[in-house]
């Protein structure tokens, strides 16, 4: 069995370290989009998130003032935690992206809910990054830039708990992918499925589709399937997962002026630790487990 861990990239552990404080902020805006805003005294509190880092220790041109705008295809459990996007104040990525704005010395931080497919064919306008577990991919740089890798990205394999689906015959169900993904990808190209995959716009829809018997199997990122699996109570199980190399990116316009600032920042986040004890506070809790533990299979 091969860890999705690597040298370079923050992965999960099964050691929980101690939650990170939270304290309130404001949300304002509609379903679709939340901002959050430090107080008038400087906190260091974005929605649930406690920021490290030294402040106003990069600059960016943003494209709302004083405000970072981070998009991604929300909510996300684990990632974007929130029924809706609106209630949207704690996660992986969102604190993530808070600290960024905390270093960039940014008071706002708003988050807007935009497709996968359009953020990956590089459609979406009037934002500053991308936040979205979006594996890095050459054909994709044609039309969006992307950081350094901050989370590395298998396939997983998410049934019902009652599935006899198995390594053996996966390639014979009628199988589930999400529009647009690289997940789409690997299973039209390395599991070649006896029958071609139904294609669904976001993870929402995947897991309904599944939960309703339309399809055997979902198959997109492990980080993805796991959060799904643990909401769903008992109803759905990861049983296996395919590695493919691939990491997670922060997506950025082509051409975005920030790139150089931002990926300095992660960088230090991936040094100080911040990005571990993201990962350790928020992805262990929503996945309730480690992903090296899920078996990897070998696509034929």
């Amino acid at each position: 069995m091969r860890s999705i861990r690597t040298s370079a990239v923050p992965a999960l552990t099964a050691l929980m370290l101690a939650a990170l404080t939270a304290c309130g902020g404001s949300a304002a805006g509609s379903g679709d989009s939340t901002t959050h805003t430090t107080d008038s005294k400087g906190s260091r509190d974005y929605g649930k998130c406690k920021v490290t880092g030294a402040r106003g220790s990069i600059h960016l041109k943003t494209v709302e003032k004083d405000t970072l705008t981070v998009v991604g295809d929300l909510p996300s459990p684990g990632w974007w935690n929130g029924d809706t996007v609106r209630q949207i104040a704690d996660g992986y990525e969102y604190c993530m992206a808070a600290n960024l704005a905390y270093r960039a010395g940014l008071p706002k931080l708003t988050v807007r809910n935009v497709s996968f497919d359009a953020l990956v064919a590089g459609k979406a306008q009037d934002f500053d990054m991308a936040l979205a577990e979006i594996s890095i991919t050459a054909p994709r740089r044609k039309v969006v830039d992307f950081s350094a890798p901050y989370f590395a990205s298998n396939i997983g394999v998410l049934v019902t708990s009652e599935s006899k689906a198995t390594k053996e015959n996966i390639a014979g169900l009628r199988l589930g992918v999400k529009q647009g993904t690289t997940g789409a990808d690997f299973v039209r190209d390395h599991l070649r499925p006896k029958s071609q995959p139904k294609v669904f716009t976001g993870d929402v829809e995947l897991q309904a589709a599944l939960q309703a018997g339309q399809i055997d199997a979902a198959l997109t990122d492990v980080a993805i399937v796991l959060g799904k699996a643990q909401e769903s109570k008992g109803k759905l199980r990861v049983i296996g997962q395919y590695n493919t190399g691939e990491s997670y990116g922060a997506l950025y316009p082509k051409g975005s002026k920030n790139s150089s600032a931002l990926d300095a920042a992660i960088e230090a986040m991936k040094k100080d630790g911040t990005l571990d004890k993201l990962s350790s506070t928020y992805l262990t809790k929503a996945f309730g487990g480690d992903p090296s533990a899920i078996p990897t299979w070998s696509a034929k």
